[in-house]
């Protein structure tokens, strides 16, 4: 899936953002997130320009970078975030507390952003066998906007940037189902009907 979604991750009460393209995360995020923390822990602030100016950093971001390419992203302007590459994020993550070192892990073994990335994939394909077999193509867009919108009520989600991997994966089979029943019904609605009464069963 190529649209760029920039999803939120939750971390020590906070939110930090995440790019579903790239799974860039924002250190900006972390900062505040980890400044809170350690100030609720009565420690000194953290500061991300001190920590990216220090030997030891620099000397990871060249070794990063002669493995992954460009692992740090500044955007600027009013609401600008650093973004950063899952491995540098976690090594400030670890610069702030050993705590959120442990929480940044945990992200990276998640599949929230695989499954988001599949479950579009899978909506493509969904919306060419609907059209496929579509009586009405002049309304097919108006049609297939009211099947996401029964999808996603369905897997109980109010907005997609917050679903859960077992939300998105059911949204993903819920795709699967649809795609695969109405190429073999050549009936839309009963694909769709068939695969949401499964699907909540």
């Amino acid at each position: 899936m190529k649209t760029v979604v920039i999803m939120k991750r939750n971390l020590l009460g906070g939110e930090v953002s995440q790019h579903s393209k790239n799974e860039m995360f924002s250190a900006t995020d972390l900062a505040k997130i980890g400044n809170n923390w350690r100030n609720a822990n009565d420690m000194d602030p953290f500061s991300m320009k001190s920590w990216l100016g220090n030997k030891g950093t620099k000397e990871f971001i060249a070794e990063l970078e002669a493995k992954y390419g460009k692992v740090k992203i500044s955007s600027r302007g009013k609401g600008g975030h650093t973004w950063m590459h899952p491995l540098l994020f976690i090594d400030m993550a670890l610069a702030i507390s050993p705590k959120i070192k442990l929480e940044a892990y945990e992200w990276l073994f998640d599949q929230l952003i695989k499954c988001r990335n599949e479950s579009g994939n899978s909506y493509k394909a969904m919306c060419g066998a609907l059209y496929t077999h579509a009586k009405n193509k002049t309304y097919f867009h108006g049609y297939v906007q009211e099947v996401a919108r029964t999808i996603k009520k369905a897997c109980c989600v109010s907005d997609w940037n917050e679903a859960s991997e077992e939300q998105l994966k059911l949204r993903d089979k819920l795709h699967n189902d649809i795609g695969l029943l109405a190429d073999v019904l050549n009936n839309n609605d009963e694909a769709v009907r068939i695969s949401i009464l499964k699907a909540v069963k």
